[in-house]
């Protein structure tokens, strides 16, 4: 605050040169007032970002941690095209897409495995080793007799393809570039490169093999050395825990906290040239205390393994005289180890640094640097840090060991809105034709696909045509909304189609028990809302109770839909239920096909094997609808008068007084008498009547007494369902 202020003045004063002036004397002013911040240790880095310089240096990694890598191996981008959309007056598409195959170094050191992988910061493969994204994945862990990988070898040629033995790296085949833009994407990889937590003497002793190392037992759930010297490294573990490194004629050796509370040896009497007490004193032992810094409130940042190995900050605090003394720790920690630690170094930088001097006459090889002494007549432990012969004696370097720090405070991770880990989930299939509802071209067949899963990790599946001789042709895809899906757990019975079904309630299980079903208004009953297909017929409910476990109960019926009336009467139990919703993924017909000669398949990620579905109601959107409203009555002259009233498809709404054109080319209808693959006669009307002659009538009774009459309206693209007229008597 000072800063900005005199800045401010002596610029208003003095210039330029006077804001400059202004500007050192507030940095002085805050840093005697707040203190100044201090950041010890490598920095840790918030986003790693993947690589592909030649020549950067590729880490070794210990425990477990989250690491970038390096890109190694690359091909060019794989393309598809893919065709979707038609059907409901949609256009037809052509996205196209892009896979790629590369390898990413991750480790100079064996690992045992990987676990999750992330993409762009969301997940790629799951800890359940599932790939969130088409294609294939290899881990080679990186020792020294590991073969070529096969991909690698083909493209290249043996010849030129090194095994990168000694180097752990990943190969993705194929891997889908859809969902990452088309590009390849930015990897994190969790590596497991040993059986659990790893000591931090474990670590720098790999590091520094030419070291002894003792006393660091500090558990870590991981390190990663990505390069530097060991001088480095000796820095970021000296930030966090006392340390003393001695060199002798037998190597060098590094002491921890763990070895410097060992037992300890006791000096001799120091030594002093004078003969008097005050002498012996004054120069055979001497005392320093020096002040504890002025900043003792500590943070510790460290990688959170409950954050996907995010910098996490763990604060203890001290007695604070100015700002915060932060200490980057670049491990893998839980948040009660991160707060161990940070709890010891703020006990540390607490408590005041005690040195000393000590000269002494005998036995100096015994008291080498590194070694735990006690002073005559002081408590507490030392340890010696420098050993110097002279003329008067060895003089030792002496600095008091600091206790050992309390318990830890309690912490805590934090929060983190961390990606979700679904496991992909087997696709669920079913594919029908629907009556064509007035939008389009009435002589397109309005196919659909509902495609779902029983969990929420399902990613989507490719739809596929199958053909007679089991050939595959691509539809497109389904995208990543679930349908509606389930089977009825009761038969439901029949009931009319021109009235609300009071009577009967259908009860269902759904697919998932996170799909849900909801209650409709009359006047969006009337607007088409909450359509579902049961089995082959097409009804509305008005009410959906949850009975819990994924079980529904539905009522306020609309029964026989869309002219399926046909199909009430025909329920059993496990009929398959799927809501007509904007989930559902319109097929194209002209790339499907006959529907009657047609499957549909899907592919999708937990899907070993397609999965296939025949087409239901194959031709109910291009059919004609069955007449309503069926009579024969006699005349008086001994003849026949047949009638009936049409239906038109796509008008579904009965409109009184107005007259609804037909759909088809010309009206024409075919009634039969008898069955209706034999008929004894049958006749063609152009008009929804049909008059026989007494003479007719009476030929009629000699050889069909008892048939029944029916009719069929005859459309563009076949014949109607019979609507039976009564029987000939």
């Amino acid at each position: 605050m000072a800063t900005l202020l005199l800045t401010a003045v002596g610029t208003l004063i003095g210039g330029p040169i006077g804001g400059a002036l202004g500007a050192l004397a507030g940095q002085q002013l805050d840093l005697a007032v707040v203190g100044s911040p201090t950041r010890k240790g490598p920095r840790l880095k918030d986003l790693s970002v993947q690589t592909s310089s030649y020549g950067a240096p590729i880490a070794r990694h210990y425990g477990r941690m989250r690491v970038a890598g390096s890109v190694i191996w690359a091909t060019e981008l794989k393309e598809s095209r893919e065709k979707s959309g038609g059907g409901k007056g949609k256009p037809k598409l052509v996205t196209y897409s892009y896979s790629s195959s590369f390898a990413v170094a991750l480790a100079s050191r064996p690992i045992l495995g990987i676990g999750r992988i992330w993409a762009d910061g969301n997940l790629l493969r799951g800890a359940a080793g599932d790939l969130k994204a088409g294609g294939a994945l290899r881990v080679h862990r990186g020792h020294g007799e590991q073969p070529a990988d096969p991909l690698i070898a083909a493209a290249e040629g043996a010849a030129r393809c090194p095994a990168f033995r000694n180097l752990a790296y990943l190969v993705f085949e194929d891997l889908a570039l859809a969902d990452f833009g088309n590009r390849i994407p930015s990897l994190t990889v969790e590596v497991f490169a040993d059986d659990g937590p790893v000591s931090l003497g474990s670590v720098l002793g790999d590091a520094l093999p030419e070291a002894e190392v003792a006393g660091l037992g500090q558990p870590l759930e991981g390190y990663s050395i990505e390069s530097g010297s060991g001088a480095e490294l000796l820095d970021s573990v000296g930030a966090i825990l006392p340390l003393t490194c001695t060199a002798d004629g037998a190597g060098l050796r590094i002491v921890g906290a763990d070895a410097l509370a060992a037992p300890v040896a006791p000096l001799p009497e120091p030594l002093a040239d004078g003969a008097s007490e005050s002498d012996a004193a004054r120069e055979g032992l001497t005392l320093r205390h020096d002040p504890a810094p002025a900043n003792r409130d500590l943070a510790l940042r460290y990688y959170d393994v409950a954050r996907d190995y995010q910098p996490g900050l763990q604060r203890a605090r001290g007695r604070s005289q100015g700002a915060v003394a932060t200490v980057e720790f670049p491990a893998a920690l839980e948040a009660a180890g991160a707060m161990t630690l940070a709890g010891g170094i703020a006990a540390r930088r607490d408590t005041v640094r005690q040195s000393a001097t000590c000269r002494i006459a005998s036995g100096a090889s015994a008291f080498a640097p590194g070694r735990a002494v006690a002073l005559p007549g002081r408590a507490g432990s030392w340890v010696v840090e420098s050993w110097e012969l002279d003329s008067r004696g060895v003089e030792l370097g002496l600095r008091r060991i600091r206790p050992a720090p309390g318990p830890a405070q309690a912490s805590d991770a934090g929060r983190a809105n961390l990606p979700s880990d679904l496991t992909p989930q087997p696709s669920l299939l079913a594919a029908f034709e629907l009556p064509w509802d007035g939008i389009g071209n009435p002589g397109d067949a309005r196919l659909f696909a509902a495609v779902s899963a029983e969990g929420a990790g399902w990613s989507g599946a490719a739809l596929f045509a199958e053909r007679a001789d089991a050939r595959l042709d691509p539809l497109g895809g389904s995208g990543r909304v679930r349908a509606t899906l389930g089977a009825a757990e009761i038969a439901l019975g029949a009931a009319p189609a021109t009235v609300l079904d009071r009577a009967n309630a259908l009860e269902l299980t759904l697919a998932a028990p996170d799909l849900a079903l909801i209650s409709a208004s009359a006047p969006q009953l009337a607007a088409g809302a909450n359509r579902a297909l049961l089995g082959e017929e097409l009804l509305q409910f008005a009410r959906a109770e949850p009975l819990g476990g994924g079980r529904w109960r539905l009522s306020g019926l609309l029964r026989g839909r869309g002219g399926t009336e046909w199909a009430i009467a025909g329920h059993a139990v496990g009929d398959r239920f799927v809501l007509v919703d904007d989930a559902l993924v319109p097929l194209d017909p002209g790339l499907v096909g006959d529907p009657d000669h047609v499957g549909i398949a899907a592919l999708g990620l937990a899907d070993p094997e397609p999965v296939r579905a025949e087409i239901a109601l194959p031709g109910v959107s291009r059919l004609p609808l069955s007449p309503v409203h069926g009579r024969v009555r006699p005349g008086a002259d001994g003849g026949l008068s047949l009638s009936w009233v049409r239906r038109a498809r796509g008008a579904w709404l009965w409109r009184d007084g107005i007259e609804v054109p037909l759909v088809e080319q010309s009206e024409s209808y075919l009634v039969t008498l008898g069955a209706l693959d034999a008929p004894v006669a049958q006749w063609l009307a152009a008009e929804p009547s049909l008059t026989l002659a007494p003479a007719e009538v009476a030929a009629l009774r000699g050889q069909a007494l008892g048939e029944a009459f029916a009719v069929r309206q005859r459309g563009d693209h076949g014949l109607s369902r019979p609507l039976p007229l009564g029987v000939l008597t």
